[in-house]
């Protein structure tokens, strides 16, 4: 089930084709889910420009993660790379598997700025074990697609959790009207592992008082999910945009977890990273972005719901559990 399934589409925009990321032209997603149950359940999701480098931005709401290559993104206003999500102490090993990926595809390349964001999943998985290889990284690269895009419990969403509930990876994505301009496509993915109160259309939904009994008790016995943790969302879009409104971008893509409920702790780590696949022709004027800005926000509001309703309840390491969250 998806949010618009549910009755719980957000904003007035309609959504693209796949209502995905991957809406945007020149994007493509690839994930490799490992799970071994009881202890692991954990991968890597991969978001991949076809033209590289693309111009981008960033925008730390809550800076407690480990964002690898953000400084020059910060700096030059590009992504280089597949921008790659998975769990935290994988992320070096995966950083280092995308460089070995990129140095094979340019004999020529001198360096590359490798960028990998991560969620903390060790509430249902064994994130010290550090199972990621080179192979997980290297097939969720090779195998992405444009089209539909897997949510839920799956990639780097495998083992996380927000609100209280199972989470993982959603996507969304707006057609949007620009001034005297054809309309341009706006598309987000989470990687959804934050604390706060779930709420939708302004109604809260505590995690104990709105799963189904059965998983009320396996909850009850195995502890709640920790109330803090991070999200992780990238959005794509083919308007033509510099770094600076890329960033601006980025910016109301944080800011749109606080519609869903997130309680941006001291121990979270929320990012949002934009990029665009124009390479050609003017920017769109600042005056105009405002219509982007709203698209950015209710992509982003109901790519968290997607991830939610697609993810499944979740028995992990040491017994503990996530419920799935069902309207």
């Amino acid at each position: 089930m998806r949010a618009r399934q549910a009755g719980l589409g957000v904003g007035t925009f309609e959504p693209g084709a796949h209502n995905a990321i991957t809406d945007v032209p020149g994007v493509r997603v690839g994930q490799t889910t490992l799970r071994r149950e009881p202890d692991i359940h954990t991968g890597v999701t991969a978001i991949v420009p076809d033209r590289l480098p693309a111009g981008a931005g960033l925008f730390a709401g809550n800076g407690y993660g480990k964002l690898v290559g953000a400084t020059q993104i910060e700096e030059l206003g590009v992504v280089e790379t597949p921008i790659l999500l998975t769990a935290t102490l994988s992320t070096f090993r995966v950083a280092d598997a995308l460089i070995t990926w990129m140095l094979a595809r340019d004999p020529g390349l001198p360096s590359v700025n490798p960028v990998v964001g991560e969620c903390n999943d060790g509430w249902l998985s064994d994130m010290r074990s550090r199972p990621i290889t080179p192979e997980h990284v290297f097939a969720a690269l090779d195998s992405a697609r444009t089209g539909p895009v897997e949510e839920g419990s799956v990639g780097a969403g495998t083992g996380t959790t927000a609100l209280g509930f199972k989470a993982g990876i959603g996507t969304a994505s707006r057609v949007v009207p620009v001034h005297d301009r054809p309309p341009v496509m706006v598309g987000a993915l989470v990687q959804a592992n934050f604390g706060g109160t779930l709420r939708v259309r302004a109604e809260q939904f505590p995690a104990g008082e709105t799963i189904a009994t059965s998983e009320h008790a396996l909850l009850a016995a195995a502890g709640s999910p920790p109330d803090d943790g991070s999200c992780m969302i990238v959005v794509a879009t083919d308007a033509r945009l510099d770094s600076r409104q890329l960033t601006r971008v980025a910016r109301r893509a944080v800011f749109a977890l606080g519609r869903v409920g997130a309680s941006y702790s001291h121990g979270s780590g929320d990012y949002g990273l934009a990029f665009s696949t124009a390479h050609e022709g003017e920017t769109i004027p600042d005056v105009h972005l405002s219509p982007l800005f709203s698209a950015t926000l209710d992509a982003v509001e109901e790519a968290v719901l997607n991830c939610l309703l697609a993810a499944d309840p979740t028995k992990g390491i040491d017994g503990h559990a996530a419920p799935a969250w069902r309207p």
